[in-house]
């Protein structure tokens, strides 16, 4: 994908919320901030701490990524705690 079709792509994104399919299959809307848990150790945080997601980007190979304390980690670090 080239920048200008990501450019494109990203005009109907918004990287202050997350659609997810809940446990129960049902589609759910998340609104930063949200809390994960960490599964892995991955630059600053510990495996099992919770941390609140600032916002939600995607990089140029389209993964989603989270802001989290100024830091980008990949989202396949996270458990996404929902009520």
């Amino acid at each position: 994908m080239n920048k200008r079709e990501l450019r494109e792509l990203l005009k109907y994104c918004n990287p202050r919320e997350l659609y997810i399919i809940a446990w129960n299959n049902l589609l759910k809307r998340l609104f930063c901030p949200f809390r994960v848990a960490v599964i892995d150790d991955i630059g600053q945080l510990k495996k099992g701490e919770i941390v609140m997601i600032d916002e939600i980007k995607v990089t140029m190979d389209l993964k989603t990524v989270y802001l989290i304390k100024g830091s980008y980690y990949y989202y396949h670090h996270f458990d996404i705690l929902i009520d």
